[in-house]
């Protein structure tokens, strides 16, 4: 498309979806409003719950799935037009002005007039991306193939609660081998990898509204306490008060940058 930014509304596109891997010219950014988002990079997961964007540099290599019913939009930036937007894949929190600028934006007709309003609203939604703040929703991946398939298997099962001798033994390598070539790669022990993947899961489910205990459970806690003390450690506090924080920190920080207008009273100077 003969313009820097292009917009593409994805609402409502079913259960279950899979986009293969496949790579843009343009940067790109995912809005989700509805649902989650897994997408695969060389190095990584990265989990999109909703209300959150995730950011792909141009040229970067890319497989996206959607969890659930989902409703996002997608927005394809030309890297030589903000010089300022991130280098690497991100998770970035979306502000309500952000959120609604996305929709906005995507309404726009495929060849909007490339001096006029739709220009200048662009420009804005530009400016608050560059000042969103980014959030921490990655999963290392490592690049060895026997790896690799420990890394799909756990995902696929997180209750499981196996030791690291026996997933070393599914996938046949020695226990040793595992842990040495995990650190190598990705710089994590196995129990530390499992339990960001349980961190970034639950954040994704929390978000959804669903209860601290469903989740512990699921994730093969005997109990919802056994979960919140992991996730204290992690994150420095419980999963309700931190996921509070985060809700109010956003609205706060665009009271800050978009007060209310008062308006003078009548006889006011």
């Amino acid at each position: 498309m003969p313009r820097p930014v292009v917009a593409i509304s994805q609402s409502s596109v079913g259960h279950d979806w899979e986009h293969e891997p496949h790579v843009h010219n343009k940067a790109q950014i995912i809005f989700t409003v509805r649902g989650i988002i897994n997408c695969t990079v060389e190095d990584g997961v990265w989990i999109v719950p909703s209300q959150c964007a995730i950011w792909i540099p141009s040229g970067l290599m890319h497989s996206a799935k959607g969890s659930g019913e989902t409703e996002c939009y997608c927005l394809f930036i030309d890297p030589n037009v903000v010089p300022n937007l991130p280098k690497v894949c991100c998770t970035i929190s979306v502000s309500l002005l952000l959120g609604e600028l996305f929709i906005r934006v995507s309404r726009f007709p495929a060849l909007y007039p490339l001096k006029g309003a739709e220009t200048r609203l662009i420009a804005t939604l530009l400016d608050e991306l560059i000042a969103a703040p980014i959030d921490d929703l990655h999963l290392p991946m490592p690049k060895d193939n026997k790896l690799r398939k420990l890394a799909n298997m756990v995902l696929a099962s997180p209750s499981d609660k196996a030791l690291v001798k026996e997933w070393a033994i599914r996938i046949g390598m020695s226990e040793r081998s595992l842990s040495r070539l995990l650190s190598q790669e990705i710089g994590m022990s196995f129990g530390k990898w499992r339990r960001q993947m349980h961190i970034i899961i639950s954040l994704q489910r929390l978000s959804k509204g669903e209860s601290v205990q469903t989740v512990a459970l699921d994730l093969g806690y005997e109990n919802a306490s056994g979960f919140v003390t992991m996730f204290r450690k992690a994150l420095g506090k419980p999963p309700a008060r931190y996921l509070t924080e985060r809700k109010n920190k956003i609205a706060l920080d665009e009271q800050h940058l978009y007060p209310a207008i008062v308006f003078p009273k009548e006889g006011d100077s």
